[in-house]
């Protein structure tokens, strides 16, 4: 049986409950969607990606713009290597930075970590941290080729949504 005190006392848990889960839901609320063209070429006059000892793993300082064509100004340049680690197919471990090089986040930056399938058609990775607007980040990011071979290099289009 409910006394008078039992019923306060499971309201004004509810209350601090509830009030608890608001403020977790306003700390963490701020949704921010990027979108970047990385242009990621191994050969040609300026190669934007380098292969490293036996051509498994990659380093590279890509360029990334709002559209797939290089047109200025640089949105933003990744920085971080891929390494393949897969006898079947090529998949590789990313640790990537995207630093923000202009518009209302510039001089933030974006840590991505996970595993990569290049051959397919869409890879999802996972957003791990950031520095200044990004600090604490949380969030995924979803590649998918936009001209692409793996001889060469190519255009691949990054989706970013980050949770802060």
């Amino acid at each position: 049986m409910y006394t008078p005190i039992a019923w306060t006392k499971s309201v004004a848990f509810l209350v601090l409950c509830s009030a608890f889960l608001l403020i977790r839901s306003t700390a963490y609320g701020a949704e921010t969607h990027l979108r970047f063209y990385m242009n990621d070429f191994y050969t040609g006059p300026q190669p934007t990606a380098l292969r490293v000892v036996s051509g498994r793993s990659l380093n590279g300082s890509t360029p990334s713009w709002k559209g797939p064509a290089r047109a200025p100004p640089v949105w933003a340049r990744r920085r971080g290597s891929r390494c393949g680690y897969s006898e079947g197919g090529v998949v590789s471990a990313l640790s990537l930075h995207l630093v923000l090089e202009a518009g209302e986040h510039r001089g933030s930056s974006v840590v991505v970590e996970g595993r990569i399938d290049v051959g397919s058609a869409t890879r999802e990775s996972v957003v791990v941290g950031g520095t200044g607007r990004f600090r604490f980040a949380r969030g995924y990011m979803v590649s998918s080729n936009v001209e692409y071979d793996l001889a060469n290099g190519g255009v691949v289009e990054l989706n970013v949504c980050v949770l802060v």
